[in-house]
């Protein structure tokens, strides 16, 4: 449709990503799904065209500069410049912070913090063209309250936050809105994974009962708080952190 909204969500073929892949779609937007893997992400492509929706799929490790660029390009070619992002790659590791080796520090920071910060800079002026952008960042529940054998996954997501809030400054005034959304216990395939490998210091189970809502999250529960911030609606509201949570640790 004329003047429709581009929008270019990482990590977009599974858990989170996929839901606000989905989600974006239904709310009218054009999406370019970006994931490591292909074919998850050309599913999810499939699934929103089979809706009537417009999707192209693109593979890239986020961590890669030049797969990020020939991604971005990609989605640009087909669907029109990207004026809505969502940084939703990420990896995470449960491993005691003494043994924490380098290369898995830097990989959890690469894919998690430098990856935003690849993608920002692509999409960057597709925004400044339209005069008009959404940038969500995906931080989590860890990063604002910590997590033990974590400190790696956390520490990259509190960098995500403080690149939210300076970049809201930086980008409010030329119509660039930059927020972000804190997960808590939302079940995806990474957290089945940690379910799975039982390594969470008590049951699952115990923790959310603390909750106020107790259960855990959905996908689509957190790509509604996504799409909000990708909304026309949200357009007075930059450099926020929404949690979406259960209400834990408020």
């Amino acid at each position: 449709m004329a003047g429709q909204r581009v929008a270019l969500v990482t990590g977009g073929g599974a858990g989170i990503g996929e839901a606000t892949c989905l989600r974006l779609a239904r709310d009218g937007m054009a999406v370019g799904v970006l994931g490591r893997s292909l074919a998850n992400a050309q599913a999810v492509a499939d699934a929103i065209a089979a809706t009537g929706g417009s999707a192209l799929a693109v593979e890239a490790d986020i961590a890669d500069r030049a797969q990020v660029a020939q991604a971005v390009f990609a989605v640009r070619a087909a669907l029109g410049p990207i004026t809505v992002l969502v940084n939703n790659a990420g990896i995470e590791e449960f491993t005691p912070f003494s043994e924490i080796g380098e290369a898995a520090w830097d990989r959890v920071m690469d894919v998690n913090l430098k990856g935003a910060y690849h993608a920002i800079q692509l999409v960057l002026p597709d925004m400044e063209g339209a005069g008009w952008g959404r940038i969500v960042n995906l931080t989590a529940l860890g990063a604002q309250i910590g997590a033990a054998n974590m400190v790696h996954y956390t520490a990259s997501k509190g960098g995500l936050a403080a690149l939210t809030r300076s970049l809201a400054v930086e980008l409010g005034p030329r119509g660039i809105t930059v927020n972000a959304v804190s997960p808590g216990f939302i079940l995806t395939p990474m957290a089945q994974r940690a379910i799975d490998g039982d390594l969470f210091p008590v049951p699952y189970e115990q923790i959310v009962a603390t909750y106020p809502i107790p259960r855990v999250g959905r996908p689509d529960e957190a790509a509604a708080a996504i799409a909000f911030f990708a909304s026309e609606e949200a357009g007075y509201i930059t450099g926020q952190t929404l949690g979406v949570n259960g209400g834990c640790c408020t």
